[in-house]
């Protein structure tokens, strides 16, 4: 058995949570022995794993069932994570929904992150078998070492006993970035340091206003690339992750394995993770300044180890035994 995964534009995702994820399943499927390539002119694979929503992904589907070869379809996206984001997304997410279906509909079977993408998508009337196998997560890389909170607050001129708060994501409302300005409007003794962007030209008017936010706590750091943003999972007071909708959530994971002290938006995506066991929840922007100057202070325990095991499940040689299982069932279709 031999897999084509399959990415079109992989280039211009290769940043996202999406680029990691297609890491990750390459790592996957080494961990587990299952050959692939990403090559589409290849000939001699079983099953093309495709990745992204665009006609050429659809096309080389609908080519490979021609072909009497099997299609996993991972759904990545959902109208619930689309809305919220690029221009015009809402007035379009319906069109948008459409699209992802008929996509989707040319699987065998379909992947999607979590058991929550799963009830949305199955809510959606597709009937396809539908898998909920995690993006994964490489915890060794990000177990932290000893030089790393130095490394990260030395690098952005924060003191040592400086308050820190870190968020990573692109520039979408949905994302909550909105909810963190006003953090750092509100906290003016803490910093706050948001990692990840996107190009202002495709963003609407408040969020490239609130990303031009100008306070002296407030940095918007960019793309940084992933060692430096393992330093900044380590080196921080306070990861938060106040997104309002996701299909799994890559950064957490990321977060969660380098041992953060996490707060996330008490959302369903995020029902794996047990609230004051293995992170904080809050739904709020009031709840989350509370959570933060708790956590800070140490009137509330760290939650780090109990965190980083609950994402061990998650590994990418566990991700990749899952994925096999789906090949072997698609194979079976």
């Amino acid at each position: 058995m031999k897999v084509l995964l399959y990415s079109e534009g992989l280039n211009l995702i290769k940043i996202s949570g999406l680029g990691r994820a297609i890491m990750h399943q390459q790592r996957a499927l080494k961990s587990v022995g299952i050959p692939f390539t990403t090559n589409p002119k290849d000939k001699d694979w079983d099953i093309v794993h495709i990745n992204t929503l665009g006609m050429k992904s659809k096309r080389l589907a609908k080519k490979a069932h021609k072909m009497g070869k099997k299609v996993v379809y991972h759904a990545h996206s959902t109208e619930e994570d689309f809305r919220d984001s690029f221009f015009f997304a809402n007035a379009f997410s319906k069109l948008f929904k459409k699209w992802i279906i008929s996509c989707y509909n040319t699987g065998d079977v379909i992947v999607t992150p979590t058991e929550y993408s799963k009830r949305l998508l199955t809510g959606y009337g597709i009937t396809k078998p539908i898998y909920a196998v995690s993006n994964g997560i490489d915890l060794s890389f990000y177990e932290p070492k000893d030089t790393d909170r130095a490394e990260f607050r030395q690098k952005f001129g924060l003191k040592d006993d400086d308050k820190v708060v870190i968020a990573v994501g692109l520039y979408f409302q949905r994302k909550g970035i909105l909810s963190f300005v006003e953090l750092a409007q509100r906290m003016p003794d803490y910093k706050f340091i948001w990692f990840g962007k996107t190009p202002m030209i495709s963003i609407p008017h408040k969020i490239r206003k609130a990303v031009r936010t100008k306070l002296p706590n407030l940095t918007f750091a960019g793309y940084v690339q992933p060692d430096e943003l393992k330093k900044a999972y380590v080196g921080c007071d306070v990861y938060i992750f106040p997104t309002y909708e996701e299909t799994e959530g890559i950064v957490l994971l990321e977060a969660l394995a380098a041992r953060a002290n996490v707060i996330v938006r008490d959302i369903p995506v995020f029902d794996w993770l047990r609230k004051d066991v293995d992170c904080y929840k809050s739904f709020d922007t009031s709840a989350f300044e509370t959570d933060i100057i708790d956590i800070v202070a140490g009137r509330r325990p760290s939650l780090r180890d109990a965190g980083h095991k609950a994402v061990e499940d998650k590994s990418i040689d566990k991700v990749g035994e899952r994925l096999k299982q789906v090949y072997e069932d698609a194979m079976k279709v």
